[in-house]
């Protein structure tokens, strides 16, 4: 039996909304506080392919929408790279909730928010996902290598393949790092065809 009483709670739950239906009132860590609006996750509930970011920023808090602002716009140019469209594949972060001054989230943040993640994956049966930044690769993998050990390189694991790159917003304040996303979002892009993965 789990000690925590989300789990078991999100155990019951058989769709998407069941669970924004818990985590839109979430006061489980001390980002509840500030955050304006929880940001969940949106896009196709049944895709093969999910992207899991680190955090809400100003613009994701205020619209509660993931991947909304400068670096959100960045990931759609990937996307588009990458012959996907932003609608059948779904995208979410490591938190719902917002840091103060966009900072990462922390690990007990993290842990806090993790019953929710897991239920989303669980629930959406990915094939791929594409891991991107250090917090997610940490929540997720529970790796803390440098992003550029692991970038573009598959991680199979309990039947997921992972796929690991920057965070878009580090291309804000790296230039160099946008061409090394375009290059993975185009390994990402054959991944899914080797495999036979239409998105």
């Amino acid at each position: 039996m789990s000690e925590d009483p989300l789990i078991e709670q999100l155990a019951k739950m058989s769709t998407l909304e069941e669970v924004y239906d818990i985590a839109k009132d979430c006061v489980r860590c001390p980002l509840s506080q500030s955050r304006t609006k929880v940001v969940f996750g949106e896009g196709d509930s049944h895709t093969k392919l999910m992207f899991i970011g680190e955090a809400p920023g100003e613009q994701e808090d205020i619209q509660a929408r993931p991947f909304v602002g400068r670096a959100g716009k960045f990931l759609d140019q990937l996307l588009k790279l990458a012959g996907l469209e932003r609608s059948k594949v779904y995208i979410t972060n490591t938190v719902k909730c917002r840091p103060p001054n966009n900072r990462k989230p922390r690990k007990g943040e993290m842990e806090k928010c993790n019953p929710y993640l897991k239920k989303q994956i669980e629930l959406i049966k990915p094939k791929v996902i594409c891991i991107l930044g250090n917090a997610s690769l940490e929540a997720l993998l529970g790796k803390t290598s440098p992003i550029s050990e692991l970038r573009g390189k598959p991680i199979e694991k309990e039947g997921i393949i992972y796929f690991v790159t920057f965070h878009p917003a580090a291309t804000l304040y790296n230039p160099a790092a946008k061409g090394e996303m375009e290059k993975d979002m185009l390994s990402l892009k054959e991944l899914l065809e080797k495999k036979k993965i239409k998105i």
